[in-house]
């Protein structure tokens, strides 16, 4: 199987602007790139102590409109990147894994993504990155 890193764990959070007035001010982190999804009503935000190739980062999601969530349903995902996200998803898949979303393109861009369940129905996200797709 190709080898798997951690590669960042996501929070959804009501209110961007302070939480990343949190994590780079109070907590020292870096504000690693920020996207923004219009036609998907939704902004990313990455934080870290270092760049995202090589650490673990925190990736914000700010859903527009939406102020707060319920605790039980501020969990997001854990990312493990992955240079081949299908051989990958395969290996997963004959060992028992349950996957939700098949491996692909995600819905407003081109990074390739697919989601499977832990054994207590947490979301797992594994990544290709462009940046290795394209190096392929």
């Amino acid at each position: 199987m190709p080898e798997l890193r951690m590669m960042h764990t996501m929070l959804r959070v009501g209110d961007l602007d302070k939480s990343l007035a949190f994590y780079t001010e109070l907590l020292g982190m870096q504000m690693i790139k920020k996207l923004d999804f219009p036609e998907g009503e939704f902004t990313l935000a990455f934080v870290g102590y270092g760049p995202e190739e090589s650490n673990t980062v925190i990736e914000l999601t700010y859903n527009y409109g939406t102020t707060s969530y319920d605790l039980g349903k501020g969990y997001g995902h854990i990312a493990l990147e992955t240079s081949d996200i299908y051989a990958t998803s395969q290996v997963l898949k004959d060992a028992g894994a349950e996957f939700t979303r098949e491996p692909g393109p995600m819905k407003h861009g081109k990074t390739l993504i697919a989601f499977l369940k832990d054994p207590d129905g947490y979301m797992i996200e594994l990544v290709q990155p462009d940046w290795l797709k394209d190096a392929q």
